[in-house]
């Protein structure tokens, strides 16, 4: 019984100090962070319904067509399920890490049949082997080697996850790009439509004019050739548009040959978007959060590499069963047994330990780095479209103005054309002018809600820290 009791107390000596973990203790690297963002000087306020993190960020569009389109990415973008695929690669990777906590038992069944033949002093009989081993070994985790292994693990599976929602912030936002970009090609194609229909008036009117005497020859011929030139126009604006709508197929996973948008022309104007305070951001956006979890599982590897220093311990034990005759195979008295302990501790390694300690101090620093450059490049990328929206806002303005004082133009001197007071070269200067500002119009609209989705995605879409997996979740084998 002492004999038995002695492992058992060794056993409970090595657990208590189980708590010891080496290598530095993880603290989020320190980063500056604006109080403010320099662009929402004069920012318009968002209305409380326009928040983002009160729902699905495309449904303040209140568009119903772009709504059912982004439903569909989670389920069939092709992106999205290979990042989703390697979520849960790393939360099986986590799991493995956690196998190493506890004991590895095996068992088997030998059966041997052998023939000795040295010689008659020996004897040259067939003799038969049963067994029936039991084998146990473990590893106490005595200075946090395992702990630090599940702790880098458990925080990439957490910059998995992350990636996870950053692969479908990515998606839904460039579907919804690609869709008001599309929708701005319809609407550029609605006005040359209506263009060429205005010509044509434009143009059966200096024939008119020409058959009776009025105008010259060449008044007809410039109103033919602005008339072909803007069915050229319009015909080409089908080509972007058919690869806006290739686009938006392959993002819900559809082929392009399958899959149609009837055309509906860009009319709504872009909603107002909070951008919030510069420290929400860290929390806000999927690649900031997995830059950082993958800081700490960096960090966390430092332990494992520190910890090769110290002596590993293995505790096992054998036992089962054995005969030469299966009849008293499983009997008590064929049994056996043994346990043990073994030490071990690594002398001379030629610099290895070391060296992989720095490479572990040195990944670590780099992705720290990585994690300072992520947050700066995203703060850069919400400065750049809040500018990009108060800009284009004044743009569209300006533009407005533009479009009316040129519609007015074409008015005046088309009456005056009519009285014979003006020659045609000016009507087809004015209406090329008037088609020209409303098409830039309509790129400034379609300009604005890309940009707008920009400052969404800019924003992390409403997404938060706190919904990455925790740690039990992590270590789930069904993470979906």
């Amino acid at each position: 019984m002492r004999l038995i009791a002695r492992p058992g107390v060794a056993v409970a000596v090595l657990a208590a100090v189980v708590g010891c973990a080496v290598g530095p203790r993880y603290v989020r690297p320190p980063i500056a962070e604006p109080d403010a963002y320099k662009e929402t000087a004069g920012w318009k306020i968002a209305e409380p319904q326009a928040d983002v993190a009160r729902g699905p960020w495309w449904e303040i569009f209140g568009d119903p067509t772009l709504s059912a389109l982004e439903e569909q990415v989670d389920v069939s973008n092709q992106n999205i399920a290979v990042a989703e695929a390697q979520f849960r690669d790393a939360a099986a990777l986590v799991r493995e890490a956690r196998a190493g906590y506890f004991p590895t038992v095996a068992i088997g069944v030998g059966v041997v049949r052998s023939r000795n033949a040295l010689g008659p002093s020996v004897g040259s009989g067939t003799t038969n082997d049963f067994s029936l081993p039991i084998n146990a070994s473990w590893e106490p985790d005595l200075w946090g080697r395992i702990r630090r292994t599940v702790e880098s693990a458990r925080e990439t599976a957490q910059a998995s996850a992350a990636d996870l929602e950053g692969a479908r912030l990515s998606a839904r936002a460039s579907l919804a790009q690609d869709y008001f970009l599309l929708r701005a090609q319809d609407a550029q194609e609605q006005l040359l439509t209506a263009t060429v229909h205005d010509y044509e008036k434009a143009l059966q009117l200096t024939r008119n004019q020409y058959e009776a005497g009025v105008v010259s020859r060449a008044d007809v011929l410039q109103a033919e050739t602005q008339l072909e030139t803007t069915r050229a126009q319009a015909v080409d604006v089908g080509v972007q548009r058919a690869q806006l709508e290739h686009a938006i197929a392959l993002l819900v996973g559809r082929p392009a040959s399958t899959f149609s948008l009837p055309p509906a022309p860009l009319t709504a104007a872009p909603p107002v978007v909070s951008a919030g305070v510069p420290s929400a951001l860290l929390e806000r956006r999927p690649d900031v959060a997995a830059a950082e979890r993958r800081v700490a599982a960096a960090n966390a590897q430092i332990g494992v590499a520190v910890a090769a220093y110290f002596p590993s311990v293995t505790l096992s034990a054998e036992g089962g069963f054995q005969s030469t005759n299966a009849a008293r195979w499983l009997v008590w008295p064929m049994r056996f047994w043994s346990v043990g302990a073994t030490v071990s501790e690594t002398v001379y390694d030629a610099g290895l330990r070391r060296a992989r300690t720095d490479e572990a101090r040195a990944v670590y620093e780099a992705s720290a780095a990585t994690y300072r450059q992520t947050v700066l490049a995203a703060f850069q990328a919400v400065e750049d479209n809040l500018a990009a929206l108060r800009i284009l806002e004044e743009e569209a303005r300006v533009q407005d103005g533009a479009v009316e004082f040129a519609q007015q133009s074409v008015t005046v001197l088309t009456n005056q054309y009519k009285a014979g007071t003006v020659s045609y070269l000016n009507v087809i200067t004015a209406q090329t002018t008037a088609l020209t500002n409303e098409r830039v119009a309509i790129g400034i609209l379609g300009s604005r809600m890309s940009d707008t989705v920009l400052l969404i995605e800019a924003l992390g879409g409403g997404w938060n820290a706190a919904d990455l997996p925790s740690a039990t979740a992590a270590t789930a084998r069904d993470v979906r």
